[in-house]
């Protein structure tokens, strides 16, 4: 009778444990198609947006052909389009902003890790999270009505007075000081992307640990020393991750530079003078064109923005790939 009942306990908790393991199959299986269900949607979406901005582009590059990306003109009465200038100033806008975001980026994450008192870490964090969370049209009005008249003023002036006598550099900074233009539009977007870079630079710092900073300041090395030969080498991989966001942030970039670039179809030399991006050109204009011809043009601009983030992209995973490598080595 004993042995009975206790076969009949081992049934149950058998046919128990089977289900309890049914249950967690099922659960883990719904758990893995919802995932690959959100992957699959991604890329649907990719998919989708490149299909369309190539369907809308093909009627310009069918008109144009490889003119549209070496041609700066761009004349809706004449329907005459090209994509040069829009394309220049995207690519040196996002240069300039990074050659100024970068180091200055760097350098506040340093200071926060490394540098600054424990009590001023946080609200000064706090205060470099924030420009992240400001509008871009907001960046806009301020650049438009209070930073465009004070370089115009300011530094503008200056950078044509000591720049003239020097043959090279006369180009870069020649004209009238109008206040708005590439070197503008460049400034906004540096300070636009500072804080995604400080954040991710300095959070990532954060992750060096202590005993190899430890251990080297027990050597004798100086902070510049820990920080160019321990901190940047550790962290080189994440750091360059948050600086290819930052980049992305500033080839997409559209109000802020709207207002501030002056909005010109044309490529000139010096950086003071006004001139226009692919997607402040999109902006712009997609209200006005009426024609075929010129909405193919607005769309194949944006299927030339889209492949150039998709190269930038790639060519930061190809480096991030490199370093791993290196650093496995």
């Amino acid at each position: 009778m004993t042995s009975l009942a206790a076969g009949q306990a081992d049934a149950a908790t058998d046919h128990d444990r089977q289900r309890a393991l049914k249950r967690f199959a099922s659960g883990d299986a719904l758990f893995r198609n919802l995932t690959r269900l959100a992957a699959i949607l991604v890329l649907v979406v990719l998919a989708g947006v490149a299909v369309s901005l190539i369907n809308g582009a093909l009627p310009a590059f069918g008109t144009f052909g490889f003119g549209f990306l070496t041609e700066s003109v761009w004349n809706p009465v004449k329907e005459r389009f090209g994509g040069l200038a829009p394309i220049y100033g995207t690519v040196v806008t996002s240069f300039i902003a990074l050659l100024i975001a970068v180091p200055i980026g760097l350098g506040i994450a340093i200071f926060l890790t490394e540098l600054c008192p424990r009590p001023l870490r946080r609200p000064i964090g706090i205060a470099v999270e924030l420009l992240a969370g400001i509008p871009s049209i907001i960046y806009g009005i301020w650049g438009l009505f209070v930073f465009a008249p004070f370089l115009q003023a300011t530094l503008q002036p200056f950078l044509i007075a000591v720049f003239k006598p020097i043959p090279v550099l006369h180009d870069l900074f020649a004209g009238p000081p109008y206040g708005i233009g590439i070197l503008t539009a460049s400034l906004i977007l540096a300070i636009m992307v500072l804080p995604f870079i400080t954040s991710v630079s300095r959070d990532v710092f954060s992750t060096v640990p202590s005993v190899l900073k430890e251990s080297a300041y027990g050597l004798g090395m100086t902070t510049w020393e820990v920080t160019t030969k321990i901190v940047l080498p550790y962290t080189r991989v994440a750091t360059l991750g948050g600086v290819m966001l930052g980049l992305g942030r500033a080839l997409g970039e559209t109000m802020a530079v709207t207002f501030v670039i002056g909005n010109a179809h044309r490529i000139a030399p010096s950086l003071l003078a006004p001139g226009t991006t692919i997607s402040a050109s999109i902006a712009n204009e997609f209200a006005e064109a009426t024609g075929d011809l010129y909405t193919s043009a607005l769309f194949a601009l944006g299927l030339i923005l889209f492949v150039i983030t998709f190269i930038v992209l790639a060519i930061a995973r190809l480096m991030l790939a490199r370093m791993r490598a290196k650093a496995g080595n």
